[in-house]
């Protein structure tokens, strides 16, 4: 697509020890602070049927105390000296992070090196129902009881068979959860946490080699551990005709998701893709944009983008809000139309330079902030086995061409490939109907 693009040449240095923990050390003395990043490669993917919802568990319990370290003292030790700290999950792995002066760098690594290797110490039976209950109020605060709140999960079970990894997400069963007996949890953890399955990266104000001996000191007596051996992936192919999911809520505006199944992350399909749902929907001069919230007014805002996985298959996802009085159908029809039209033309030498320039603009600006970068080194160590990857996406994405991103829109991003899942108003005559009902019950009394 481009001839050239922005050099970036972040200094990477990497070293695995000898317990299997990958290293890898980014300097940089900009300011004095340290980023510590850990990525372990267990997400919900890895889950197997009848113990969904274990990864994110520990994301949970990692925080509840470990051999020396009591319940919730890593977050106020670090908050201490100003340290600034959280984890996440995923389908594809579990993260760890925190960003402290660098006075603090090896307090983080203790902490982090006493959790990962010694938390069952502190996983009792009081803590982990204490967990549970965490996660359960979690599910109900941001699925249960939100508008759209089930939207992601639907998409996951319209788009992905029964049985495929990505199926369920990661906040899991809480029937799988409320079954897991204390010896199903520490069986979970001894399998997916060691040195092995995990990747630490140090960005910051810190030289490699004082680094590389800190981590050494905290991380190199933990015992090395098997790696599951990961079975190969199969490779899904974009769906042979729609699917479709409905549902009838209490929502501010009517809302249509149009998911499609991707190539797996890191290829140059799978970058053709992205660069043509930004082209379609994800810019504010994209072809959605202008036709249906400019000129015609039946959207009131809608976005476009693609998710890498690694698992066989990755995900893109259109999500637009209907303007009232707008028929869902209608737009449905016009995105329809929209896809089938790029597919043909390819996108135009405006949306290709476009489409670029937004993804050199966004990734340059998260590689900026030192955690962020810290996470996209560890997410190319771990899932790709690329710790340099940060300095050569870039470069990938200029390599593709405008007929790579018409061939990828025609094969992934067909109409008959699409997965929907719409929230619709629930129906006025229902709601009138039960008014009426309300009434008469009050004249009566």
């Amino acid at each position: 697509m481009s001839d050239t693009a922005t050099t970036v040449a972040y200094p990477i240095a990497t070293r695995t020890l000898a317990n299997g923990l990958r290293v890898v050390v980014s300097e940089d003395h900009a300011v004095p602070t340290v980023t510590v990043n850990l990525w372990v490669g267990v997400g919900s993917r890895h889950e197997s049927p009848g113990r969904t919802g274990f990864a994110h568990l520990f994301e949970h319990l990692m925080f509840q105390g470990s051999r020396q370290v009591a319940s919730g003292e890593h977050f106020t030790a670090l908050m201490a000296h100003g340290g600034r700290l959280n984890a996440t999950t995923w389908f594809d792995r579990t993260n760890y992070f925190e960003t402290v002066p660098t006075g603090a760098f090896e307090l983080a690594l203790w902490l982090e090196a006493d959790r990962h290797g010694h938390l069952l110490d502190a996983v009792t039976q009081e803590n982990l129902d204490n967990q549970r209950d965490v996660v359960k109020e979690e599910k109900r605060q941001r699925y249960d009881n939100v508008p759209y709140g089930t939207a992601l999960l639907d998409v996951y079970a319209t788009v992905f068979p029964d049985d495929h990894p990505y199926h369920h997400p990661t906040i899991g069963s809480m029937e799988d959860l409320d079954a897991a007996s204390l010896d199903d949890v520490h069986a979970f953890f001894r399998t997916w946490y060691g040195p092995g399955n995990t990747v630490l990266t140090v960005v910051g104000d810190v030289q490699p080699e004082a680094a590389f001996a800190a981590v050494e000191r905290y991380f190199g007596p933990l015992p090395a551990t098997t790696v599951p051996t990961p079975r190969p992936p199969a490779a899904l192919e974009p769906l042979t005709e729609p699917a479709r999911l409905v549902r009838r809520a209490a929502v501010p505006n009517e809302r249509l998701y149009l998911a499609f199944r991707l190539p797996v992350d890191g290829t140059p399909e799978y970058y053709a893709c992205a660069l043509a749902l930004d082209a379609v929907g994800g810019l504010a001069t994209s072809r959605l944009t202008k036709r249906l919230v400019r000129d015609e007014q039946v959207v009131t805002g809608l976005s476009a983008h693609a998710m890498g996985l690694v698992d066989g298959v990755s995900l893109g996802l259109v999500s637009l809000d209907v303007a009232e009085g707008a028929d869902p159908q209608a737009v449905e029809a016009a995105v329809v139309e929209e896809l089938e039209r790029f597919a043909q033309e390819g996108p135009t030498p405006a949306e290709t330079e476009a489409a670029l320039a937004e993804t050199e603009r966004s990734w340059l600006s998260s590689l900026a902030s030192m955690d962020e970068r810290a996470d996209a080194i560890c997410h190319y160590a771990l899932l790709a086995d690329d710790p340099t990857f940060v300095n050569t996406f870039l470069d990938r994405i200029a390599a593709v061409t405008p007929e790579q991103v018409r061939e990828a829109a025609a094969r992934w991003l067909a109409p008959s490939a699409r997965a929907v899942v719409e929230f619709r108003a629930e129906q006025a005559d229902e709601q009138d109907e039960q008014d009426e009902q309300d009434e008469v019950q009050e004249e009566s009394a």
